[in-house]
């Protein structure tokens, strides 16, 4: 049986990562996955500072050294100036998947008129598929639910192991399957 595969949940803001406010985003993320996915998987969690240089160094290590197969970052991705998770991410990402983000703000603009101004996404840095998430709690799940179809396929195509979800949850595509 292959070993659990490992998923980094990457919180980026300032505030949290001096411990004058208590993550939220980074359990909510864990939370989901914790409902979604079906199959043995292993949390790889940090809490960071906002910036470009925290992200990249952080994204970084989690994708080279701790060998995540998904990394989920939230926080970070709209247009204040702190908000660097994006360049970071650009900085180590090898290509990018622009679909993770349109459907996002897709998603979102449905319930969010302020969607627009979101700049998460999703790219690959090697053996790992990086998406970048919202911070608020209730978008993360919005977001997740949206794009989550589509992740144990492509972490399929780019060898980062096998994931399957509870189908009561969300249903996983997996062509010719």
């Amino acid at each position: 049986m292959a070993d659990p595969v490992k998923i980094g949940i990457l919180t980026v803001s300032d505030r949290a990562s001096r411990g004058e406010y208590e993550d939220r985003s980074g359990p909510a993320i864990e939370a989901y996955l914790r409902r979604a996915i079906s199959t043995p998987w292993e949390p790889v969690k940090l809490i960071i500072p906002d910036g470009r240089a925290s992200v990249r160094e952080a994204a970084k290590e989690l994708c080279d050294e701790r060998k995540v197969g998904l990394l989920l970052i939230t926080g970070g991705t709209g247009p204040a100036p702190r908000d660097e998770t994006p360049e970071g991410v650009a900085d180590i990402a090898e290509r990018e998947l622009p679909g993770f983000g349109e459907l996002m703000r897709r998603v979102s603009l449905e319930t969010v008129p302020t969607a627009i101004l979101s700049r998460q996404g999703g790219s690959l840095r090697g053996s790992t598929l990086i998406v970048t998430l919202p911070g608020k709690p209730a978008a993360i799940d919005v977001c997740l639910q949206a794009v989550f179809p589509a992740v144990p396929y492509c972490l399929d195509l780019i060898g980062a192991g096998h994931i399957s979800t509870d189908p009561q949850v969300v249903t996983s595509f997996r062509p010719g399957t």
